[in-house]
């Protein structure tokens, strides 16, 4: 069965980025959505197995996303990751706090990622 990855990023050439990092690593199937709006209306729809979250994006930004997916039963054990920017302590600590279960900064190392992915799927 090929475990499906939700990718929450406003960047398309971001998402690419994320893509074709876990690609590499296995064969996914990628579900791709430019915000967190997207994002909450692909999930009821889908099984996602994990989900990738961006934290500054348009419309529901990644925290209130995570905060909305952890408050959902069906959502609340689905692993998730959050991948930017904002890399202070305090940003990393909050994401944490909200749910995520690993955070990675921007620009990552593709390996970290592959390595969580792996982790969380297998």
């Amino acid at each position: 069965m090929t475990r499906k990855i939700l990718i929450a990023e406003d960047s398309p050439t971001m998402r690419s980025l994320i893509a074709s990092a876990i690609t590499a690593e296995g064969d996914y199937d990628i579900i791709e959505a430019a915000n967190g709006f997207e994002a909450l209306r692909v999930l009821p729809r889908e099984s996602i197995d994990l989900i990738i979250t961006d934290i500054n994006m348009p419309d529901i930004n990644g925290l209130e996303l995570i905060s909305f997916l952890k408050k959902d039963e069906r959502f609340r054990l689905t692993p998730l990751v959050i991948i930017t920017t904002e890399g202070s302590e305090r940003d990393r600590e909050r994401g944490l706090a909200l749910g995520a279960d690993a955070y990675l900064v921007k620009p990552f190392n593709p390996d970290d990622l592959q390595q969580l992915v792996r982790r969380f799927l297998q």
